[in-house]
């Protein structure tokens, strides 16, 4: 039976927090025993804002070693760095190309990052979409990862492949570019702020509190749960509109923990937080050691880590290829000799 072919990936700049690592990466480890697996650092995503040249090389790598850490195996998946892999770019420009600037205006994230960028907005950020298409195109993805706030741009490389290159320069029943499909993740899919349980845990919040980054000490993990935000309220319950902290942090108890939410919600429905953020505390650091201790072996003698992307490279060398000379081909550049 032939897998159906996922791809994801996340930017190496920023702290890879618990919202990554529950709402995506863990679900990932999942697909890669039914599913044709691509999982790629998408290092040139990064550079769209403002970013440390000197840093971002060793967060590339850190990136690649905390999907190692979090139980991806290069046995079932293919993982890769994203600037290696110059189909991603030439791919890019092609769909720039053909790409209505208005589909790329009405983006909500463009218009969001914009405002805090004021005028030192790149290019780069109004374009990313795209440079996402290409990512998901090249490797003719069937379904693609994606929590409520991507699917969007996922919908944009729909678009681009159906509308722009298929409808435009495909055969009749032949299309050159496979459209993929959403596959929307709901058990743990959006991991709210440690800060405002109505907001999504996110890399770029100014407040570190807000997150628990999955290489966090025990000593800090603490130190943010002590700080996390509560309510007055004696007895801690799911799915209370006026209480998006206790269900959020019952949510990620309830996960990190193994434990149904009926069970968490039994076990929860009387104590207060000073007895709760201890056990919750426990939870967290019991569950993120063996990242950690994985992550530090990985990190301490690479050794393993570069064969890893040294093979993902091969075989998304090989597939991205073999889709970009299809679009070229079909868009009628020169074959040469």
């Amino acid at each position: 039976m032939i897998q159906k072919r996922v791809l994801s990936g996340v930017q190496p700049t920023g702290s890879i927090h618990i919202g990554n690592w529950l709402g995506a990466i863990r679900n990932w480890v999942d697909l890669q025993d039914t599913h044709d697996t691509f999982v790629c650092v998408v290092d040139l995503h990064a550079i769209t804002v403002p970013h440390d040249p000197k840093k971002l090389a060793n967060e590339t790598l850190s990136t690649a070693a905390i999907y190692l850490a979090c139980g991806m195996d290069p046995k079932k998946c293919s993982i890769f760095i994203q600037s290696e892999i110059t189909a991603h770019s030439e791919l890019c420009w092609i769909l720039n190309c053909i790409t209505p600037l208005n589909w790329m205006e009405r983006m909500i994230q463009f218009k969001e990052k914009a405002i805090k960028q004021g005028d030192n907005v790149s290019i780069g950020l109004l374009d990313y979409p795209v440079l996402m298409a290409a990512d998901i195109l090249l490797y003719d993805s069937d379904l693609v990862p994606v929590g409520e706030d991507q699917k969007q741009h996922l919908e944009l490389a729909r678009d681009i492949a159906a509308q722009r290159i298929n409808a435009k320069f495909a055969k009749k029943d032949h299309p050159i570019l496979k459209v993929p499909q959403p596959l929307i993740l709901k058990n743990g899919a959006k991991i709210m702020s440690l800060t405002d349980g109505t907001k999504k845990m996110s890399k770029s919040d100014q407040n570190e509190n807000s997150r628990i980054s999955l290489l966090d000490s025990p000593d800090l993990i603490t130190k943010k749960i002590k700080k996390a935000k509560t309510d007055s309220e004696i007895g801690l319950e799911f799915n209370n509109p006026i209480r998006p902290e206790a269900n959020n942090l019952l949510n990620i108890y309830s996960i990190i923990s193994g434990k149904d939410p009926e069970d968490v919600a039994i076990e929860c429905k009387n104590i207060g937080w000073g007895k709760f953020k201890p056990l919750f505390t426990e939870a967290m650091i019991t569950a993120l050691s063996p990242i950690q201790n994985k992550y530090n072996d990985l990190m301490n003698d690479p050794y393993e880590l570069t064969n890893v992307l040294k093979e993902g490279k091969i075989k998304a060398e090989e597939v991205s290829q073999e889709t970009l000379k299809k679009v070229k081909n079909a868009l009628g550049f020169y074959k040469g000799s």
